[in-house]
C-alpha cells in the first residue's frame, strides 16, 4: 500500500509495508543516510529526527505513524547547513567519533523549538535520551547554549 511522506518539505509516495520502521524507510527506500542505526530500540537516539517538529526515534516510529506530517532529517534541517545548532557544534569542535551527532543536533533543535533559551537542567533532560559514546555532553551542552543565544540574535 502507497504511503504518503513529506520529507523535507519534499512530497514522496512510499510501498512499503505500514508496520516498517521509518528508520529503514529514511536511510534504505529514500536514501537518507544522515539518520543513524544505533540500538533499534529507540534507546541511543541516533536515529532522531522531527515529525512535526517533535523529537522522535525513527527506529521505533512506524511510517504510517509518519503519514500526513512533517518529517525532517538531519538533511533537511537546513540546506545550507546554517542552522544555529550545526553552526555551533562546528565552532566548538563538537563531535569526535560523530556517530551519534546527527540524533544530538536534531534533539537539540527540537529542544530549542520549544524552550528558546533552556537551562542546564533542561538541556541535559531533553537530551538524557541521546547517549555519545565519546562523552562529548559538556560540549554538547555548550554548543546548545552558544546556539540559544545565536537565535535570539537574529
Amino acid at each position: 500500500m502507497p504511503l504518503k511522506l513529506t520529507i523535507n518539505n519534499v512530497a514522496t509516495t512510499v510501498d512499503v509495508t505500514p508496520d516498517t520502521p521509518l528508520l529503514w524507510v529514511l536511510r534504505d527506500v529514500l536514501n537518507y543516510t544522515g539518520t543513524k542505526y544505533g540500538c533499534g530500540m529507540g534507546l541511543c537516539g541516533a536515529c532522531t529526527v522531527l515529525l512535526d517538529g517533535r523529537a522522535v526515534r525513527s527506529c521505533i516510529t512506524r511510517v504510517s505513524a509518519a503519514e500526513d506530517k512533517a518529517i525532517t532529517t538531519i538533511e533537511g534541517l537546513s540546506p545550507d547547513g546554517l542552522h544555529p545548532v550545526q553552526v555551533a557544534w562546528e565552532a566548538l569542535d563538537v563531535p569526535q567519533c560523530g556517530y551519534c551527532q546527527a540524533g544530538q543536533i536534531m534533539t537539540a533543535a527540537a529542544l530549542l523549538a520549544q524552550t528558546p533559551h533552556p537551562s542546564d537542567a533542561e538541556i541535559d533532560a531533553a537530551m538524557s535520551g541521546n547517549l555519545c559514546r565519546c562523552g562529548t555532553y559538556p560540549r554538547i551542552r555548550q554548543a546548545i547554549h552558544e546556539a540559544a543565544n545565536a537565535a535570539g540574535a537574529k
